[in-house]
């Protein structure tokens, strides 16, 4: 069993930055592939961005296409923590982000992950 805890949300202007962090509890966080989705009012869940720990390569971090460039996914395995760095925000970029846990590799962006947090709201708005 996995629990995560988001934090870290709350309204910016465009233009802003903003940092989520997940706290993970459990003994075998480096076992997990951590990922970010979002979902906002009326919308599918999309996935943000995840981060992927292997033997054979270390931690590999995935990004969608539509925040490339401005956001920036994190993980400290000793502190059982995945920060989503959020620079240059939008008013598209407004939704509540959850944080997600699952043991794989590979097709990061299906949200068919195991354990989710409750979610953190970020509103970006002048």
């Amino acid at each position: 069993q996995v629990q995560l805890v988001e934090s870290g949300g709350g309204l910016v202007r465009p233009g802003g930055s903003l940092r989520l962090s997940c706290a993970a509890s459990g003994r075998t966080f480096s076992d997990y592939t951590m990922g970010w989705f979002r979902q906002a009012p009326g919308k599918e869940r999309e996935f943000v961005a995840a981060a992927a720990v292997s033997w054979w390569s270390g931690t590999s971090t995935f990004v969608a296409d539509s925040v490339k460039g401005r956001f920036t996914i994190s993980r400290d395995n000793a502190k059982n923590t995945v920060h989503l760095q959020m620079n240059n925000l939008k008013p598209e970029d407004t939704a509540v982000y959850y944080c997600a846990a699952d043991r794989r590799y590979g097709d990061y962006a299906n949200p068919g992950y195991a354990y989710w947090g409750q979610g953190t709201q970020v509103t970006v708005s002048s």
